[in-house]
């Protein structure tokens, strides 16, 4: 946890720029990208010397104090500020550890996904894998019920994702996001861990994109589809979280009423209704 907090550090660290953070610059050459150690430590009230061990992950005794100031020196959004308190806190994270291991749907999570109408939904688990879906669900992805699925390996290693998603490369970041945010609920998971490595391997576009150490929470969204039986498709997303399954969540995507992708979107139903089970 050490190194991956230094990693965090110096990515975030990197992603600034002096204008971002009011830093003077006097037209001086800059030798590397973002800021510098010292001026983030001085942005954060601290040492150069106490925030260098920080990135060299040879001290984690960070107060509540210096984990705010940080966090505002480097401009972390509120998930971002989560990751920093689980690096710096690896006992406490490892306290309130998930289950690791194969995962279990509910019947009563997979009733109320499936008696969804007018929107898609899909429940993800905690390794990224397909667990469930309605009919709309399904044909959204232009997956087969029953036939394993993992959202994160799609995204990164099927070129039909790329054909879906006309701004693929933003969904992309944001897939890694989100897996950034689960590792550091799960620490340890050697299946995450597993599922990191082999996107690392066979694409070079995730190994860039996790280099970056994004950091995001599932949350609500506007997603664009290029669905090659239906079209053009605008649909608002939320995600939630499943209580008593960590890791666990349902997503919908519905389209704004009376609009052109509400009508499309009931196309891709009545098309998927014709589809064996």
């Amino acid at each position: 946890m050490a190194e991956d907090l230094g990693e965090f550090l110096r990515a975030r660290r990197a992603a600034l720029t002096p204008e971002d953070s009011g830093v003077p610059t006097y037209g001086t050459p800059r030798r590397v990208p973002g800021l510098r150690r010292d001026e983030v430590a001085r942005l954060a009230g601290i040492s150069v010397n106490y925030y260098t061990r920080l990135e060299q992950g040879e001290s984690h005794q960070m107060s509540d104090s210096v984990l705010q100031t940080l966090g505002s020196a480097l401009r972390l959004t509120v998930d971002e500020q989560a990751h920093l308190l689980r690096l710096a806190r690896p006992a406490q994270a490892r306290q309130t550890r998930h289950p690791y291991g194969p995962e279990q749907l509910r019947p009563s999570v997979l009733a109320l996904v499936e008696s969804t109408i007018d929107q898609a939904a899909i429940v993800v688990g905690r390794y990224f894998d397909l667990l469930g879906a309605n009919r709309l669900g399904y044909a959204l992805y232009g997956l087969t019920p029953g036939r394993p699925a993992n959202l994160a390996k799609l995204m990164f290693l099927s070129p039909a994702m790329a054909d879906l998603l006309p701004n693929w490369r933003t969904e992309a970041v944001h897939t890694a996001a989100y897996l950034r945010m689960a590792t550091g609920d799960m620490p340890d998971d050697p299946a995450l861990a597993d599922l990191v490595g082999e996107l690392s391997i066979k694409s070079p576009e995730f190994a860039r994109i996790w280099a970056a150490q994004p950091v995001a929470e599932c949350g609500h969204s506007t997603r664009h589809y290029r669905h090659p039986l239906v079209g053009p498709l605008e649909l608002r997303e939320e995600s939630l979280r499943v209580s008593g399954d960590p890791g666990q969540r349902i997503v919908f995507q519905g389209a704004a009423p009376g609009t052109d992708s509400a009508d499309r979107l009931r196309m891709l139903d009545t098309i998927s209704s014709s589809y064996p089970t």
